[in-house]
Order: C-alpha cells, then structure tokens, then sequence
C-alpha cells in the first residue's frame, strides 16, 4: 500500500464496482461543493490494472468524479494490490459499513466551524446546503440534552417542532420529557412534546407602543430567524406584558371622544347600548372605540349614539348626543374612584397568582376538583368547539390539549393513574381560570372557585407603595382603621406610614379578597339559570346514581390526596406549580 498523487482523469472505473445506480444532483453538489471548499479528505483507492496498462478504481469513484468537475489536476490516492475477486468485495464493504452522520453530530461539527470563524453562509456553501438548514441545526443549541441524546440515534422532530423545543426554557423541556420521555427503541411523540411548550408569539409588528412602554414593561424581543425576510419578526412569548403595554398605549392616545372596549364572543368590540357603528369615514360628532383583537392588535372603531329626546319628543341640543353635545361617552367630572383602574388590574393578577397557587398547593376533595372543572368552563374566557352550531371556533381549545395527551396511553386510549389525574385536573383549571382584567378573565366563576378553595390565604401583602398609591384618600385612611397608624395630613405620609406598618404584617385590600359580591353573584346565578332552565333536563338520579350516592365514593381515598398535597413542593424542577404524580 502506498500513497501517491496522479491526474483523477488517468484512473478508469471498475467494471465490478457494487454502486451501480446513478447519486442524485443534490448528492454530487454536495460533494462537488466540499471538494472545492477542501478538497479530497479521504483519498480513492486504486490498483493496477492487469497488463500494467493503467490504474482501476476500487473505491471512490465519485470522488474522483467530482474532482476532475471540480478542475483538480492532481489528487492523492491510495494503491493497493488487486485482489482476486477485482477488488468487488471490498467495494461492497466499503460501501454498505459506511454511516452519514446524524444531524445532532453535524450540528456538533457546524458549532465547531462557527467557533473557528466561519459564517454560517461560508459553512452552506462549503456543505452546498440551504443556510436554513445550517440555522436549523443550530437550533438544537438550546434543546435538552437528554432530547439531544435521543435525537442522535435518527428520531428527529420536523422543523416547526424543533423551533418549538428550542424556543422554551430547559426546565420547561425538562418537565415536558419527563411526561413524554418514549420507551427504550420506541420513537418520540415529538407532536405531543411540541404542544406542551407551545406559546403564544406576540410581534413586534404589532405593537402600536414604543421602547419607553416595552422597557417599562419588561419586553425583551427575540427574533424568529425562519421568518419572511422582508419582515419585522421580532417577538415575545410574554403576552401578559405584551397586552399591557398595548393597553396602556391606548389609554394615553384615547381620541376626544374615544373609549377602551372588550372584544364579545363573535371577535367584535362591545359598543355601548344602542350605538350605531360607523362604516368608513366617521362624521364630525362621531365617537371612536379602541380595542385589541384576538392578535393583540390595536384596532378602532368608529360609531355613533342616538340623540336623546326630551319629554315632548324633540331632540335637546345640550344633551348627549345632541347637536351641541355628541359625546357618546360620559365626560362628566367623577370622583376619584377607591381604587384606580391599575390598581383593579393589580388585584386582577394577585387574584390569579393566588388561585393559581391555591389550585396547584391546596387540598381539595375529589368531588370539589369535579365541580371546578364544569365551573371553569363556564368561564366568559373559554372558548371550546364542542361540535355544537353555535360553538365553531377553536380559541382557547389548544391550551387544554397538552394535559389531555397526559391521559392518553400508547394504544390510543385513555389510560392513566388516579394521581396523574388530579395532576392534570388542577393544571387545566390553572389554564383556564383567570380573575386578570383583560380577555383572559373568567368573570366571576373565578372568584367563587377562589373563594371555595381558600385561595385568599394565598394572596400577597398588598401594603406596598406601588398597591396603596392607587387607593383613594378615604379608602387608604379607612385601611388605618383598627391599626397603630392614624391618618396624616398628607395622602403620601399616610401612605408611607402604611407601608412601614404592613411590613411586619400582612395586608389584604377588602376588594381583593375571593368571595363575591352578593348582588352580582345573585344576577349571574338568575341569567344562567333563565338561560339554561329548560335545557338541563337531565334526571337528579340517573344511572350515576344521585350526589348522595357520590358522596361517599369520592371520599375514598381522600386521606391518600390530603397526604400527596401535603408533600407536594416546588423545589421539584420536573413539575409545575409544584404539582408531582406518584
């Protein structure tokens, strides 16, 4: 065996080579494209032909193809001696032993070139692949290491899922791989593992506020490098800041006769009572509705009031509506209200944050657990596609599928533990209840489950300077009430009294806590049931036997959840919320 260098068109192929079929385009490229960026690695192998009238090529035919298309006078080759056979076994050999790599080693390889200086264009070329391609590899940068090992034996995820993987946390693709970590040999369910770490993407093209609000806001942008180049792609998956940057815009570019409106069920602003939409261009008294679309958007609408009549039927100019008053919206000078519309929106998110934490930490009964899931669906923030004429879009549904497929098992079926049950039952009662002020509020279903489960013991101190600024004088003097602090002379020293005091203890707002007001609960209870009378026409006492009958079943095995509640604890990275399995 020796080595030595000769003209790649002087060597003749072998008439016994075992690849016979013809490589495709793409797979000459690519080797065309190496060749030129670094010539031959591995050199041909050759032996004399009989008669010495030249040399055959026993392996590497198409790399001496493509370096005499690459122009190459001169490669180094390897001769060896003719074997008895015309060297066919060892082409064989050659051939069948050899394995591409797999895409977490190319990756490995690409990562060490970027390391050395090359662009990733340089590397795409030298590769003769699509720069996508080389930042799609690039992505499993930020997957898991134990998805990464599972990958390297051929289980690859599709790009749109990768993106996906690579796009959360590691303790969130922790938690996601250990629910759907596949069997030894048996492939991932990259689909399902996908869903589960799916967020909602809020763009930056589609932000009406500025950097002062995304600063003010916590907004960091990130950028979806596989989107249309001739785009902003810039997004974030914190949607909560997102909407409240958006909300806050339109707060402070409310035209004269402008209001901030909800969205109702069909995607369509909530125009006050008996106002008539405008279409096209507004007229001079005319009012202006803002609003966010289901994107978060900010969008306006335009429309118009009735003119108010006097007692004789004529119209009266002075009025709302009139020809000298055509405001759609009630201008009149209030009173401060007890507490402000931030400071509404900060209950909002202790409420939440509270029953979220009472949901995920605090024992609840079986039968309790049932209830809430009907009432956290009859939430005003849940949107499901049952199937129903009246129900046909699917907002809301897909958050709910990544606890589903926790109940699902490998023939397709529902198979799961009583334990994993409870699990997903408290995590999709935190996806769906919400007392935040803005789309995602679940009315006041939310407050009675907080109030059913003792959430108030989870609320925060609420004595801070940033809650008690947006209090009213007489609603932060009445907080001095029953405490070691009296009121000052100024609203500021009142308030910076309160917070020295609530540092040594805790202080809830009375229009934070759970429990709803009488009033209100008494007319949702009066709608729904008008509503809903003359459809429930189920049986009290059906084959499931009646709530008495119930009782005593789900009481079974209460003391075993009391006691898996009580060693439940978030320190544990692989669960949320704290909430673990057996």
């Amino acid at each position: 065996m020796q080595l030595m260098k000769v003209d790649p068109r002087a060597l003749k192929d072998n008439p016994d080579n075992t690849r016979q079929s013809k490589s495709t385009p793409q797979a000459d490229a690519l080797l065309l494209a190496t060749i030129k960026a670094v010539g031959i690695i591995q050199p041909p192998v050759i032996f004399a032909e009989a008669g010495g009238n030249g040399y055959v090529i026993e392996a590497g035919h198409r790399r001496t193809r493509m370096a005499i298309a690459a122009g190459i006078e001169e490669i180094d080759v390897i001769v060896v001696e003719a074997a008895n056979d015309n060297g066919a076994m060892r082409s064989m050999i050659e051939n069948i032993a050899r394995e591409p790599l797999n895409p977490v080693d190319q990756w490995r390889g690409i990562e060490r070139l970027v390391a050395l200086g090359w662009t990733e264009e340089a590397i795409a070329i030298a590769l003769a692949l699509p720069v996508r391609q080389i930042r799609k590899l690039r992505l499993l940068a930020n997957v898991l290491p134990a998805m990464l090992d599972h990958m390297a034996r051929g289980d690859m995820p599709n790009e749109q899922q990768l993106r996906t993987i690579s796009a959360a946390s590691l303790d969130e693709q922790k938690e996601v791989w250990k629910a759907h970590k596949p069997k030894k040999g048996d492939t991932a369910y990259w689909w399902a593992i996908a869903t589960g770490l799916t967020k909602t993407r809020m763009f930056a093209r589609d932000a009406s506020f500025g950097d002062d609000l995304r600063q003010a806001y916590g907004i960091e942008w990130a950028e979806d490098l596989f989107g249309p180049a001739d785009e902003d792609n810039r997004f974030t998956t914190n949607v909560e800041a997102f909407l409240g940057a958006q909300q806050e815009w339109m707060s402070s570019n409310l035209p004269k006769k402008g209001s901030i409106v909800e969205l109702n069920n069909w995607g369509q602003p909530q125009l006050p009572p008996k106002a008539e939409r405008v279409y096209g261009k507004p007229g001079k008294g005319d009012c202006t509705a803002m609003y966010l679309d289901r994107e978060g958007k900010v969008q306006s609408a335009h429309f118009r009031m009735p003119e108010a009549k006097k007692a004789n039927g004529k119209a009266d100019p002075t009025a709302p509506g009139g020809e000298d008053g055509n405001e759609a919206i009630d201008v009149a000078a209030k009173t401060r209200p007890d507490v402000t519309r931030n400071g509404l929106d900060m209950i909002g998110d202790f409420r939440t944050d509270a029953l979220h934490e009472a949901l995920a930490r605090a024992p609840i009964e079986d039968d309790i657990l049932m209830a809430l899931l009907v009432l956290a669906f009859a939430g005003q923030n849940v949107s499901v596609d049952s199937g129903s004429e009246t129900s046909n879009h699917l907002y809301g549904s897909r958050r709910f599928a990544r606890h589903a497929v926790r109940l699902i098992g490998e023939s397709g079926k529902l198979e799961f533990a009583t334990d994993t049950l409870r699990v997903v039952a408290r995590l999709t009662l935190i996806d769906a209840l919400s007392a935040r002020t803005n789309r995602t509020d679940s009315g006041i279903v939310a407050r009675i489950a907080g109030d059913a489960i003792g959430a108030d013991t989870y609320l925060p101190n609420m004595g801070t300077e940033q809650f008690l600024a947006c209090l009213s004088r007489p609603a932060l003097e009445a907080s001095c009430g029953g405490r070691s602090v009296a009121p000052r002379p100024r609203v500021r020293d009142t308030r910076a009294a309160l917070v020295e005091h609530f540092k040594e203890e805790r202080f809830v707002h009375p229009s934070g806590l759970f429990a709803p007001d009488d009033v209100k609960l008494g007319e949702w209870l009066a709608k729904n049931m008008e509503q809903g009378g003359e459809d429930d026409d189920a049986p009290a006492d059906g084959p499931m036997g009646s709530i008495e009958d119930g009782g005593n079943a789900a009481d079974t095995g209460l003391e075993e959840l009391d006691e898996a509640d009580a060693d439940t604890s978030t320190e544990d990275p692989d669960t949320a919320y704290g909430i673990a399995a057996e």
